[in-house]
């Protein structure tokens, strides 16, 4: 199996624990690149959010591409949109009036914009983000606009007592699954990354089985099935982990990004 694309996950996968890209890591990526295989940073976040790591990875610019808010937003890192998926207003006011019954904040995300609602229970999203322009904003005044997703971030214990409780018509409406400890994330339905993957495959004309998909977390689990190789971090959900091809013996704290690149890329293992 030849690998032409690389698809990664940030947090847990090639970040550290404290948000860095090793310097194993980066050999490793431009180790790829020198081999021609495409590096695709694909997140929940925003463009803006990630364009530190673009470039520190050299990966601005023509001919590069992400995947952002979890496949909604497929784009070439000169911010030119090749694909995009979003909800409207009344979606948006759908998902609030369930998290204000069940007690939870909610953050709807437009571009590099998080509109912060109302809540009892703070929000922690704009503490997640700091890229990212922050606006309190009153349900009343939110704009008739189309949102990239809407982020539900609050305690770990505090999240997951709640989430049982979301109507099964909003999981039938919505994809709604945690991509960190603290943050549930909700997103057109149809919208994972997955699906912005094989759209950025068909403008590249690269098959589904060169694909090295490498994730940790529930909002990945769509990729790593998907992908010709997908990769599961030793620091991975249990539920990516069964749908992984590989289980990497390394965490993203031992540079096990370029543990698989070192393996499955430059000596086509």
């Amino acid at each position: 199996m030849t690998i032409k694309l690389v698809a990664l996950d940030l947090d847990g996968t090639l970040l550290t624990s404290d948000k860095r890209i090793s310097e194993e890591n980066k050999r490793a990526l431009q180790a790829a690149r020198a081999k021609g295989v495409q590096v695709v940073l694909t997140t929940g976040r925003p463009l803006k959010a990630i364009e530190p790591f673009l470039e520190e990875l050299n990966l601005l610019g023509e001919g590069n591409y992400s995947i952002t808010f979890n496949g909604g937003l497929v784009q070439e890192n000169t911010g030119c949109v090749l694909d995009k998926i979003g909800f409207g207003l009344e979606e948006a006011r759908t998902i609030r009036a369930v998290t204000q019954q069940l007690d939870l904040p909610l953050a709807l995300l437009f571009g590099g914009t998080i509109y912060t609602l109302p809540s009892e229970q703070p929000s922690l999203y704009a503490v997640l983000s700091p890229l990212l322009d922050a606006v309190d904003i009153d349900d009343a005044d939110l704009p008739d606009i189309v949102y990239n997703k809407a982020v539900t971030a609050i305690e770990a214990t505090y999240l997951d007592e709640r989430i049982p409780q979301i109507p099964k018509e909003l999981h039938e409406q919505f994809e709604i699954f945690k991509s960190r400890d603290i943050l549930l994330e909700w997103s057109p339905k149809g919208v994972h990354k997955a699906n912005g993957l094989a759209k950025l495959i068909q403008h590249l004309g690269i098959e589904r089985s060169e694909v090295m998909a490498c994730g940790d977390e529930e909002n990945d689990v769509s990729m790593v099935e998907w992908a010709g190789l997908g990769v599961a971090m030793a620091n991975a959900s249990v539920t990516l982990k069964e749908v992984a091809n590989v289980v990497l013996p390394l965490t993203n704290d031992e540079n096990g990004i370029a543990w698989a690149i070192d393996q499955y890329i430059i000596r086509e293992g």
